[in-house]
């Protein structure tokens, strides 16, 4: 079942067309990595696909329903309040730079939008919200502020708070770019263990190694556009030039 429909998504910014004419799909517990150069659109992509950034034109549709569309103006319209707050639940986000509340305690954090947004029942949402921080390997920090926390640990608590929200596809924009090469390991490590759980996954990286280990498809773009997308095993032996000239700098990595 497609979780997430983009029908010809575009996006620019003043002058510069940054997506151009985009469709994809994302299929229910599929994880896909999105792969490219700095600039090539990525995050852009993304945000448009979580309604952070207004599309130009084109379509997201999520479990059939269409949350955003072009209209008769040529502009982009989204669905009713109440049926784009559903929309919205079906899915979390982890940012780059966390984007934690620093003045909620890491399990406040966690618990205040399934208790505020969701209206679910507080008790419940706190016991969830101590199995994902112990999950996370977080059990005793529940009680800790962001500004106590390394950078790894805080994007750990950001994962877990988009768990927490129980979404059908997290998308991740860059979750290691602001981490050093240690901190990295641990939150790909993370990660990685997400797949377990059959939740389907959107991340922009660039991992290489990570993208082919974890991903059951690579999408590949360059200058706003899709140039090639498929299994690990077809992109990153793929013949194609601009894919393998950008490969080629993740040599080492690759191995």
């Amino acid at each position: 079942m497609k979780l997430l429909e983009l029908n010809h998504v575009e996006k620019s910014f003043g002058d510069l067309s940054v997506i151009k004419d985009i469709s994809m799909s994302v299929e229910e517990g599929e994880i896909v990595s999105i792969i490219g150069p700095s600039g090539s659109g990525k995050s852009t992509l993304l945000r448009c696909a979580t309604m952070l950034e207004t599309m130009d034109s084109g379509e997201v549709v999520y479990l059939g329903k269409k949350a955003a569309f072009t209209g008769p103006d040529g502009k982009a319209v989204y669905a009713p309040k109440k049926e784009l707050k559903e929309i919205q639940g079906q899915y979390g986000l982890v940012f780059q730079n966390f984007n934690l509340f620093p003045h909620y305690s890491v399990l406040k954090n966690i618990i205040d939008a399934p208790i505020h947004v969701q209206k679910r029942e507080k008790d419940q949402v706190i016991r969830e919200a101590r199995e994902l921080l112990k999950k996370m390997g977080l059990e005793d920090k529940e009680n800790a502020y962001p500004c106590q926390l390394s950078g790894g640990q805080c994007q750990r608590v950001a994962i877990a708070r988009a768990l927490a929200l129980n979404p059908q596809i997290l998308f991740f924009d860059e979750p290691t770019s602001a981490l050093d090469p240690e901190l990295t390991g641990e939150v790909l490590k993370v990660i990685k263990s997400l797949a377990d759980l059959h939740i389907a996954m959107v991340i922009v990286t660039h991992e290489m190694a990570f993208a082919k280990d974890i991903s059951d498809r690579v999408i590949f773009m360059a200058g706003g556009v899709i140039v090639e997308q498929g299994t690990p095993e077809q992109v990153f032996a793929s013949d194609n030039e601009r894919t393998q000239n950008f490969l080629g700098r993740y040599g080492a990595m690759l191995q």
